[in-house]
């Protein structure tokens, strides 16, 4: 079942402005798993003579040969010609060049690094292939596609071999809050906010996900069906992802995000919790994660002069994830054996999750609070260190601009109205937090759940952002 395509304009629009070139171009997409990068390529070559081949997935035993005779059956496949021999990767290219030798057309060739990366061979055929045939039509577009974005990074933009060729590298992130909304359908005007959020706590804006959910059904139902049984989606998902991406240190990449789904920590907590000394390897594992989508990097900075500190925090960015580690994991076989019901409690969770969605969203919110992007000197979570000088504190979200004004922004998830004692935990963190003097401090709220009036009347919030104003367009 092929379902309607939501987003990805700006992509979009970067694809088709090279369909204007008098020269061949060599594309890019990554991103995370499920997160559209097969279906955009898919959208764009539409209309257009296109061929797409795929990677096997790397399950064990399979091999650079394994990759190579897939490919060839995929050839034949695509192109209608005789099963050609497997044995070279430049053969096998060099018969795909010549069904585009003229003309416009588009080539996909998807999940690169499960094609390639056991054959040391591969990428230089690919580079020679371009610059011997692919290359030679000024109206051919070739995309490679991955998950594995750190491969990609490594062996091929980062790579001397295809240094100049890259015409362009489109990072796919999550869709916006308002393209996740589409998902809803004709219900999406009936759906309240909070049954939104509650799926996106778990989905967060991963496309693939969503085309899953059924409008007409609550969120609870919907949960119910794709974590707590077997047969669902999410259930199997986090395996999937991370054999497919990380194969057999899968175990240490899961320790890391186990760390994370407690809550943002530095580089020192994540040595404590896998119990290892101070080294590069750590780093890199982060890193992947980083360039993989899953993990944030936030970085943080001197309110004084507005330059980089050395205070750095890794955040599970990742919705599913975190979900995934606190519910479903511990529950597997309890939900193998005769499924279970959603947990009461999983409503602790929610905090992070609404925090995740507003900071992936939180261009949106810049618009609605009426900041100029351009104005920002920087904005991230915010931690400050406790000193002689002072306690420390965190802070949800801080923007300051070059102006002089610092923007609090507090978080809160609640299942119900938010009541005084918001105020009360906002005056503290304004209170804590160390300014210079020449700056100013606005506070704002962004809730999910309504605010009592008091809050409002309280005169303390610069603003009050309602969740559901993030969903609109």
């Amino acid at each position: 079942m092929t379902h309607t395509f939501v987003g990805r304009r700006a992509e979009l629009q970067l694809l088709n402005q090279l369909r204007m070139k008098q020269a061949s171009s060599l594309v890019v997409i990554r991103g995370r798993r499920r997160i559209g990068k097969s279906r955009l390529a898919h959208e764009f070559a539409c209309g257009m003579r296109h061929f797409t081949f795929s990677g096997l997935p790397p399950t064990q035993g399979v091999t650079a040969g394994d990759q190579r005779e897939e490919f060839a059956r995929q050839l034949q496949r695509e192109l209608k010609i005789p099963l050609p021999r497997a044995e070279d990767w430049g053969d096998l290219f060099w018969h795909l060049a010549q069904q585009a030798q003229e003309g416009s057309v588009v080539i996909v060739l998807d999940e690169i690094s499960w094609m390639g990366s056991k054959d040391r061979t591969f990428l230089g055929k690919l580079k020679t292939a371009w610059d011997l045939y692919f290359k030679n039509n000024p109206k051919l577009i070739l995309i490679l596609c991955g998950s594995v974005s750190s491969w990609i990074e490594k062996n091929i933009l980062s790579s001397t071999g295809f240094l100049g060729r890259i015409s362009l590298d489109l990072v796919l992130d999550e869709l916006s809050l308002h393209e996740c909304n589409q998902f809803w359908n004709a219900q999406g005007t009936t759906v309240a906010a909070y049954d939104k959020f509650k799926i996106l706590a778990v989905t967060g804006g991963v496309p693939r996900y969503l085309e899953e959910i059924f409008p007409q059904h609550s969120a609870e139902e919907n949960i119910q069906r794709l974590c707590f049984q077997k047969t669902g989606l999410l259930f199997h998902e986090f395996e999937r992802i991370f054999s497919d991406l990380f194969s057999s240190r899968s175990a240490i990449y899961k320790t890391i995000v186990q760390r994370l789904a407690e809550g943002p920590c530095q580089l020192s907590d994540l040595y404590a919790a896998l119990g290892v000394q101070k080294g590069g390897v750590i780093s890199r594992y982060l890193e992947d994660l980083v360039t993989s989508g899953f993990v944030s990097h936030d970085m943080g900075w001197h309110l004084k002069d507005g330059t980089e500190s050395k205070v750095r925090h890794y955040r599970l960015r990742d919705n599913y994830l975190r979900f995934y580690l606190k519910y479903i994991d511990p529950n597997k076989k309890k939900i193998e054996r005769d499924g279970m019901q959603l947990l009461p409690q999983w409503s602790s969770v929610m905090g992070l999750q609404f925090e995740n969605l507003v900071l992936g969203n939180r261009k949106k919110l810049l618009h609605i609070l009426g900041i100029n992007p351009a104005d920002i000197l920087y904005d991230n979570p915010y931690f400050q260190r406790s000193t002689k000088l002072g306690p420390g504190c965190q802070i949800d979200y801080l923007i300051q601009n070059r102006f002089g004004t610092c923007y609090l922004c507090e978080i809160k998830f609640s299942t119900h109205p938010l009541s005084t004692g918001v105020i009360d935990e906002v005056r503290k963190k304004m209170s804590t937090l160390r300014l210079p003097r020449q700056v100013s401090l606005r506070p704002v709220l962004i809730h999910v759940n309504g605010v009592d009036d008091s809050v409002t009347e309280s005169g303390l919030f610069s603003a009050i952002v309602d969740f559901g104003s993030l969903l609109e367009h």
